[in-house]
């Protein structure tokens, strides 16, 4: 089967928007993402995928940690910034700090992770994540289907 197919196939598969967040050399640095799940209770254990050939992949090697960022629907401008299709638009983030890390302010949640295990799986590395520290907010998630963004309204 062709890339394209299993692409096109993959995003039949609603999800959430995420920006990982890490801190190098007192530099922050975001990348958005789509493949984040939990994976445990006890403990509390997270995981993401990041390509190889991702600036994130070494980033998060040397850090050690990164937040997961679930973004509302009126963050899709952070999504677009972090994914890289804001390139020639400026475009200042403020960003907090969450058990160390940094994170997005007004986030859906928040979940600050110390890096446990690294998994090398194909062309990406499974990054697993103890949980350190949650923030929780109320708002409605941005959400991603069929390559373009959705709100929640648009499923019911």
């Amino acid at each position: 089967m062709d890339d394209r197919l299993f692409r096109d196939a993959m995003g039949k598969f609603a999800t959430g928007v995420t920006v990982i967040s890490t801190k190098v050399d007192e530099r922050v640095h975001g990348m958005t993402a789509n493949a984040f799940m939990s994976v445990s209770l006890n403990p509390k254990l997270v995981t993401i995928s990041v390509a190889t050939h991702a600036k994130m992949h070494s980033l998060l090697k040397q850090s050690g940690k990164y937040a997961v960022n679930f973004l509302t629907e009126d963050q899709k401008p952070l999504s677009m910034l972090f994914a890289g299709q804001m390139k020639d638009e400026p475009f200042e983030v403020d960003f907090d700090e969450l058990g160390g890390t940094p994170v997005i302010p007004d986030s859906l949640a928040v979940v600050a992770c110390d890096i446990v295990e690294a998994y090398d799986v194909g062309d990406h590395t499974l990054f697993v994540g103890a949980v350190t520290d949650i923030q929780v907010n109320e708002g409605e998630p941005l959400l991603f289907h069929a390559g373009k963004y959705s709100r929640k309204h648009e499923f019911a």
